[in-house]
């Protein structure tokens, strides 16, 4: 292979080429596991990786307030069930840093035994209701890094300061997401979950009328092939990986609950949804000689709200 590339006045192949060549080749030595191909092939790619690839969108950030007070601040751990919670002012785009569960608990235990000892005055009395996490001393400082930051760097960096979280401003200065040490190490070794990881995978669930109701941040590729119906070619819109997405893509707007889109022979029915962003769609293919908009009682009682008008979608 060598003497062929020198005939043609190429250079020899990279150490990467050789590598993913054998890693190919499954009847090559080394005898490799599946697994341990899998995982040196994602090795090798995670130099192509960007921050935005790995990061959590901020729609789906979970955050405490800098004057939260520390009975929410237990809520909203034990809500999340993460170990660390970013710490904003009035919003994502004011942020404080982060607080660990660890360092809560240790403020907690800590105020305690000066209660019980009489050593000093305990804050509020530890009245969890009272005291804010802005007087604790705790919050911790975060990284700030852009989407376009490979992946690699920002895990070198992660190492180097000792801290595993880091949020993704936009080029306004605004959050755009959250990346922590452990979505990155999930591109090598998949999915890391624990003895308190619930199955949060978008649900797409099928109905006795035919209709199926979908979580919104479901990838477009599942629920086509769930639906039977390529929904990559409705929109011509680009980067739409969620049917939340191709969603407000059609109406043009953030949905509002009730509302039906239509495009093709398909009704979009938003069946729930705040200012932001869509939450949950039923998705009712129409019979090829229904009208657009055309729905059944059934699909109206999941509703509170009255149906917008529908709105018809370029095919």
């Amino acid at each position: 292979m060598d003497r062929l590339r020198s005939l043609f006045g190429l250079g020899g192949a990279s150490v990467r080429d050789d590598i993913q060549d054998v890693l190919e080749d499954t009847s090559a030595d080394p005898d490799f596991s599946p697994l341990e191909r899998a995982m040196l092939k994602n090795v090798l790619s995670l130099h192509e990786v960007r921050v935005e690839d790995v990061m959590v969108p901020r729609a789906d950030i979970i955050s405490v307030g800098f004057d939260s007070t520390l009975d929410e601040v237990l809520a909203t751990f034990r809500a999340a069930g993460h170990s660390r919670l970013p710490v904003q002012a009035e919003n994502l785009d004011d942020p404080r840093g982060m607080v660990h569960i660890r360092d809560f608990i240790d403020f907690l235990a800590a105020a305690t035994d000066d209660f019980k000892r009489g050593a000093g005055s305990a804050p509020s009395g530890l009245r969890l209701d009272e005291l804010k996490l802005a007087q604790t001393g705790i919050v911790r400082p975060v990284l700030f890094v852009p989407p376009s930051m490979p992946a690699l760097d920002l895990l070198v960096k992660m190492q180097t300061t000792r801290t595993h979280m880091a949020l993704v401003i936009d080029e306004y200065g605004g959050t755009d997401g959250l990346a922590s040490i452990e979505d990155i190490v999930e591109m090598v070794v998949g999915d890391i979950e624990d003895e308190h990881d619930e199955d949060d995978d978008p649900k797409i669930e099928r109905q006795d009328d035919g209709s199926f109701i979908v979580d919104a941040r479901a990838g477009l590729e599942d629920v086509s092939q769930a639906i039977d119906h390529d929904l990559s070619v409705i929109s011509d819109a680009e980067d739409i990986d969620t049917l939340g997405g191709l969603i407000s893509s059609l109406a043009g707007h953030v949905p509002l609950r009730g509302e039906i889109i239509n495009a093709l022979d398909i009704d979009f029915e938003v069946l729930d949804a705040d200012p932001r962003r869509a939450k949950k769609i039923r998705i009712h293919p129409r019979p090829a000689d229904a009208e657009p908009g055309d729905l059944d009682d059934t699909r109206k009682d999941d509703h509170d709200s009255k149906p917008a008008m529908s709105k018809g979608a370029a095919s």
